[in-house]
């Protein structure tokens, strides 16, 4: 079977996209607006895009109306926002924030988090988050309906627990992963394969 994207919807596209990359991680981002109001917001289209700087980026699809959504209005105003990392534990209050709450009202609040101030931006951290990116905005890219934001990571909170040696313990950590729909996966089996090396 072979489907031509230009012959069917928008939606029937998005539901082949979500079921065939899988897992995918979840940006669970806080910003803040210009009354200084905590928004929270999990995103999905989400991945590292480079080491030196430290760069990730998001996707933020936006509203059927085509307007933009809290979260990436907010950030290209104040140019700073903060990614954290969705495990066992907050997914199902991260899960929470997804809620079209109107603007203006903090997710974080309808989802019982708790917020603390960030290091080396004004946007607070979630307490309840093992892994948080305090970044600064690099790059927006309008793609037709969805704002990609990339930002340089200028900072990394990592729970006392998970780190060893530069390292993290994905065992402790126990992140969670979107699929399609309304599921959600965890880390299933581990394995190593080494790297091949190219012998003349």
């Amino acid at each position: 079977m072979f489907i031509r994207t230009d012959e069917q919807t928008v939606h029937d596209n998005y539901k082949l996209l979500i079921g065939s990359i899988v897992p995918r991680p979840i940006a669970f981002v806080t910003s803040l607006d210009e009354a200084g109001v905590v928004n929270a917001a999990p995103f999905s289209f989400f991945n590292i895009v480079n080491d030196d700087p430290a760069m990730i980026m998001f996707s933020c699809v936006r509203k059927p109306n085509r307007e933009m959504k809290d979260t990436a209005r907010n950030i290209l105003a104040s140019k700073e926002f903060i990614v954290h990392i969705v495990d066992e534990d907050n997914v199902a209050a991260i899960n929470h924030t997804s809620i079209n709450a109107p603007s203006g009202i903090s997710e974080i609040e309808l989802a019982g988090l708790t917020t603390t101030p960030g290091q080396a931006v004004k946007v607070p951290r979630v307490q309840e988050c093992k892994i948080a990116m305090e970044c600064r905005l690099a790059q927006h890219v309008e793609l037709g309906h969805c704002d990609m934001i990339i930002g340089e990571v200028i900072g990394f909170y990592i729970d006392d627990e998970l780190y060893e040696n530069g390292r993290i313990d994905i065992g402790k950590l126990k992140p969670v992963s979107r699929l399609a729909g309304a599921s959600y996966a965890a880390i299933g089996r581990i394995f190593d394969m080494d790297r091949p090396q190219f012998k003349a």
